[in-house]
């Protein structure tokens, strides 16, 4: 017993959250306080992302003042690929879904509107893809950018709701930026290091799903653009990322009823 409550005191030091206990008879609630992540390293996005995005990005806020979000919701943010999941609320049942997707955004832009995006909600969890840093062009991002870009997300997160888990989904290889491919694996490698490194984050494996036997991107699973999913390659993504969410919150679940239990007995000096 001792041994798992010294468990729960290591990752409750990890996280780097302040927490606090309310509670009454019917239970207790945990609170974090404000962690505000430093972001002037976005100086040097917030002209572009504003001049192009600002306009999408007051479009969502609009949705939030007059839309309710579902209780105990997991939210998609992120690029066009989120955005054009039409079948999303039943492709993830039976979880609650809150979609804010936007264009063809980057971490870049995802990072410049992040509090503008996440704070007016609660959510269970957080689901994020961004497939459009890498494309082949010379203003790709580095992985070194998209993992100071990532990192700034996930706390800003953690800040706002830290009991969150929060999910990355892998880019997903396409015909059309084949040739990127290489680089965007190597993205791909950085977003899985990110979440092995940062407590109550995830990593979403989908590229080997979406490769034929030759490596090759799998057409069949995509649009005429050969860069979006069609309805077959949401289906794909949709059973990938609702396993993965399941198998995480039931093991949270299961890991914090067994450790609050300890705790329990262990103050009772069982």
């Amino acid at each position: 017993m001792r041994s798992i409550v010294l468990l729960c005191s290591v990752l409750a030091l990890a996280t780097i959250q302040v927490w606090l206990v309310q509670g009454d008879s019917r239970g207790s609630k945990l609170w974090a306080t404000e962690v505000i992540p430093d972001d002037s390293f976005l100086a040097r996005y917030r002209k572009k992302a504003i001049g192009k995005w600002e306009k999408d990005i007051q479009k969502l806020e609009a949705r939030d003042a007059t839309e309710s979000d579902p209780e105990n919701a997991i939210m998609f943010i992120g690029s066009s690929s989120i955005r054009r999941w039409s079948d999303i609320a039943i492709d993830m049942a039976p979880f609650r879904t809150i979609q804010r997707g936007y264009g063809g955004a980057k971490y870049s832009d995802v990072a410049i509107f992040a509090k503008r995006l996440l704070h007016p909600h609660e959510y269970r969890a957080l689901v994020i893809f961004v497939g459009n840093d890498v494309q082949g062009k010379p203003e790709d991002h580095t992985p070194d950018q998209v993992e100071q870009l990532v990192r700034y997300i996930v706390s800003v997160s953690n800040s706002h709701q830290a009991d969150a888990p929060v999910f990355l989904i892998e880019v997903t290889p396409t015909s059309k930026r084949y040739s990127a491919w290489p680089a965007i694996r190597k993205v791909n490698a950085r977003l899985r290091e990110i979440a092995l490194s940062t407590p109550n984050t995830h990593f979403i494996a989908t590229a080997e799903h979406y490769l034929d036997p030759d490596r090759k991107p799998r057409d069949e699973l995509f649009v005429s653009d050969r860069l979006h999913l069609n309805e077959a390659g949401y289906d794909q993504w949709a059973a990938l990322i609702r396993r993965r969410i399941s198998e995480t919150l039931e093991f949270k679940s299961e890991f914090e009823t067994k450790a609050g239990a300890a705790v329990a007995n262990e103050s009772s000096g069982k």
